[in-house]
């Protein structure tokens, strides 16, 4: 989708983009519903196994994150009970 949404749509007269006028709200819409609907028909639906794949990439990769801000927090309490003590 390389073209403007003057050259999509189209002027009036036929002209190209050139003269400066822009499409009317509506066929700016227009223009947009098909660009989104001509997007979707290229997205690829994973097979199943693709999908168990990545949601256990996910699980993981949050797991480990979440180790490590309790690791921070665990040291950062440390800290400050060294500071500012009981």
């Amino acid at each position: 989708m390389s073209e403007s949404p003057a050259e999509a749509v189209g002027t009036p007269d036929g002209a190209k983009s050139g003269t400066g006028k822009r499409p009317h709200l509506f066929a700016r819409i227009a223009l947009f519903v098909r660009q989104v609907v001509a997007e979707l028909r290229k997205v690829v639906t994973p097979t199943r196994s693709e999908l168990i794949n990545y949601t256990i990439v996910v699980l993981v990769f949050v797991a480990v994150v979440m180790l490590f801000v309790v690791a921070l927090d665990w040291v950062i309490g440390l800290g400050v009970l060294a500071l500012f003590g009981d």
